[in-house]
């Protein structure tokens, strides 16, 4: 039996999605594709990966023998590989409803806000302007801004785009320019400029616009000549409200051709929070060109390497130096060969390449030298960024395959100076646990030529009160997503404490005194929402991110259907106002 996913649903999804990652450019086409939609490949860089290896798309598992729950011990067991699919199986155990309870364990609600920019995903960022300290949630065409000063009663002081509801997206009200967005952004202090300067990333969609690149020719063309930018742009801040900043600079990241107009800029664009924090150097995750093509995900064209620029004037960034991990790159023979070595080659379901910027547990501009970068299928790789114009990579690890999901997404390397050890992991892409379990890898990086996995941090369980004995009973989607954005959180990070985002399991608080003997310490899982706060849609993904200002022990939750500010002794006693030091800092 599969959970009810229909055709309609599908087109529902997939709207909403164009939308949120076009930044309200349409998507050539429409409709959906047919399972036996036969192979029609006229883009070059496709046909090189489609050559390079046959197709190996892991068959689809069947619940109740070739994963589920185990009765004995009311614990379920993962299914080897699955591929990326919209429709989930259902398994013998799940509940037949989304529960309505909440969980807590050393975490109190402060507030909850239900003025949400995004049920499927959404960026954050806080800045102090004054007394006021704000807090920015936003998704593309969507954006909220809080005057969060007081946290337990933050007020809404400018909203753009759609209201959410069980009826899916409003009319956009107060919308952004059409064809104009807000990209995932680092916004710091900049010291020439005397402001607070933001740089917004912006990339080609990647949800809702094919199913398939190796089916759907047009609407590759469709993505190679995304009618929208593709790179960044950078902004002064005079004030906190979009009529107040000024544009800066718009930078293309098909650094070979800078002046290319729309629609002939190559490759992906930035992806995710650039790694900025407001001195000389900026780091991006960015395939400049359609070369960077080795990746099996099966609706998005690229490989995303690393770029690192210089922002000494923040109106005319210079590009310093592109890196890209073996395997790839179309067309070249060490790349393709490092590919096939690759245990993931072929099955058409797995993201390679990174997903977001690499992390440097400390600015190059202080002494920095060292930077981790999760690339998905290709591992977790180690540069050596203390001349960010030649980065060097020194080091990598990887791990037998789990997919469907994302694998080395995410680096948290807040515990990395005390101890030697970075956390890493990646995200699961099909609800209902139809895939592996995605892991947070301790990883030793003392030495930095040659990491290893010294431990997993614990798997969530649910409270003896609950009416299930696994999460993944609980319907949706479950596993790890990121512990927050490090180079934007105020204050960054605790030692001892990692929060991180668990979707149907809230948010989970690990105890990392010793990270290869972590426990977890505290959490928050909140009730799904009904039907009349949610599309039925996007349900299963309940809490998808979180942001922790350190600097005032208050935890931000970002669910489907409300913004939840959370408060823990672990983090500490949560403060109002704004602290003597402003965030962020100058």
């Amino acid at each position: 039996m599969y959970t009810p996913f229909t055709a309609l649903r599908r087109r529902a999804l997939a709207a909403a999605l164009t939308s949120l990652v076009s930044g309200g450019v349409a998507a050539a086409g429409g409709g959906s594709l047919p399972a036996d939609a036969p192979i029609d490949i006229r883009d070059p860089q496709i046909q090189i990966l489609h050559d390079l290896v046959y197709d190996q798309k892991p068959p689809a598992p069947v619940p109740g023998v070739d994963y589920g729950m185990d009765p004995k011990i009311g614990v379920f067991h993962h299914p080897r590989a699955t591929p990326l699919v919209t429709e989930f199986p259902n398994f013998e155990g799940q509940l037949d409803h989304w529960d309505q309870n909440s969980y807590a364990k050393n975490v109190e609600v402060l507030a909850v806000y239900t003025d949400i920019a995004s049920p499927f995903h959404s960026w954050q960022n806080i800045v102090d302007f004054g007394d006021t300290r704000y807090l920015y949630v936003y998704g593309s065409r969507n954006l909220r801004i809080f005057d969060i000063t007081d946290p337990a009663r933050a007020k809404l002081v400018h909203s753009k785009g759609s209201k959410w509801s069980g009826k899916g997206p409003s009319e956009e009200v107060n919308p952004f320019p059409e064809g104009e967005r807000f990209g995932a952004a680092s916004i710091q202090w900049h010291d020439k400029l005397g402001k607070y300067v933001m740089v917004q990333s912006y990339e080609v969609g990647r949800i809702g616009v094919m199913t398939d690149k190796m089916k759907e020719p047009e609407r590759v063309d469709y993505v190679r000549h995304w009618p929208a930018h593709k790179g960044f742009k950078v902004y002064a801040m005079n004030g906190p409200l979009p009529d107040e900043w000024e544009l800066l600079a718009t930078v293309n990241t098909d650094y070979q051709h800078p002046d290319a107009p729309i629609g002939e800029q190559r490759g992906s664009g930035a992806l995710d929070v650039p790694a900025w924090f407001g001195g000389k150097y900026m780091f991006l995750s960015a395939a400049p060109d359609e070369t960077f093509a080795l990746s099996e995900y099966p609706d998005y064209l690229y490989s995303p390497g690393y770029q690192a620029w210089d922002m000494t004037d923040p109106a005319n960034p210079k590009f310093l130096d592109q890196f890209a991990a073996l395997g790839q790159i179309a067309g070249e023979a060490a790349h393709e060969d490092a590919y096939l070595m690759n245990p993931r080659a072929g099955n058409r379901t797995s993201w390679m390449g990174s997903r977001m910027p690499p992390f440097l547990p400390k600015p190059v501009e202080e002494g920095g030298k060292i930077a981790f970068g999760g690339m998905a299928g290709l591992g977790l790789r180690i540069l050596d960024v203390s001349d960010p114009a030649n980065m060097k990579e020194v080091g990598s690890l990887n791990v037998p395959p789990k997919f469907a999901g994302t694998e080395f997404d995410n680096v948290d390397v807040s515990q990395y100076e005390r101890t030697g050890y970075v956390l890493t992991n990646g995200y699961p892409m099909n609800d209902e646990c139809y895939e592996p379990y995605k892991d947070i890898f301790v990883v030793d990086a003392s030495d930095v030529s040659a990491p290893k996995v010294a431990a997993k941090l614990p798997r969530p369980t649910p409270p003896a009160e609950a009416s299930f004995t696994d999460y993944c009973q609980r319907k949706g989607s479950f596993g790890p997503k990121r512990p927050g954005y490090h180079t934007t959180q105020p204050g960054r990070w605790k030692q001892g404490i990692v929060p991180y985002a668990f979707y149907n399991a809230g948010v989970q608080i690990f105890d990392v005194s010793d990270p290869t003997n972590a426990t977890i310490a505290g959490y928050y899982v909140p009730r799904f929402p009904t039907p009349e706060e949610a599309p039925d849609y996007v349900t299963g993904n309940l809490s998808y991110g979180i942001y922790v200002e350190y600097d005032r022990n208050v935890l931000w939750l970002f669910t489907n259907y409300a913004i939840y500010a959370l408060s823990t002794p672990l983090l500490g006693e949560p403060q109002s106002g704004v602290p003597d030091t402003p965030w962020p800092p100058r």
